[in-house]
């Protein structure tokens, strides 16, 4: 059995760098139909109209290739509630929590992040996962 994994923004923003080494383990990452929530595409969507400077229509044109090629799943009460507990239990941010909530809600086994700590093990279920090391 394979394991279900969650990508968090960076990984996706990464399909569009400059680095190749990156750019190419973010696009392989992708090709697998991975699991990421609203949260994620509209994190990217915000990210393309700030930081690199896209039109509207390039940064949604973008997200939905994204949408096209993952499983996005919405962010509700179940959520933010989840979210709540993990960042309490674990000290992350609001934002990552809400990524790892979505990730456990999603049973998914990884999460790739780049910007959470290697190999943490979140309740005993999801483990956080730099592709990039």
């Amino acid at each position: 059995m394979t394991d279900l994994i969650f990508v968090d923004t960076n990984l996706v923003l990464y399909t569009l760098g400059k680095d190749a080494r990156k750019k190419a383990i973010a696009r392989e990452i992708l090709a697998t139909r991975p699991v990421l929530s609203a949260q994620v595409i509209n994190e990217a969507i915000n990210v393309c109209l700030r930081r690199f400077k896209f039109t509207r229509e390039r940064a949604y044109a973008f997200a939905d290739i994204v949408m096209r090629r993952t499983d996005v799943r919405a962010i509700d009460e179940i959520t933010i509630r989840k979210s709540a507990e993990i960042a309490v239990r674990y000290q992350f941010s609001n934002w990552d929590s809400l990524i790892i909530a979505a990730a456990l809600l999603a049973d998914c086994d990884i999460l790739y992040s780049e910007d959470m700590q290697h190999k943490q093990v979140i309740n005993d279920s999801l483990t956080i996962v730099n592709p990039f090391l």
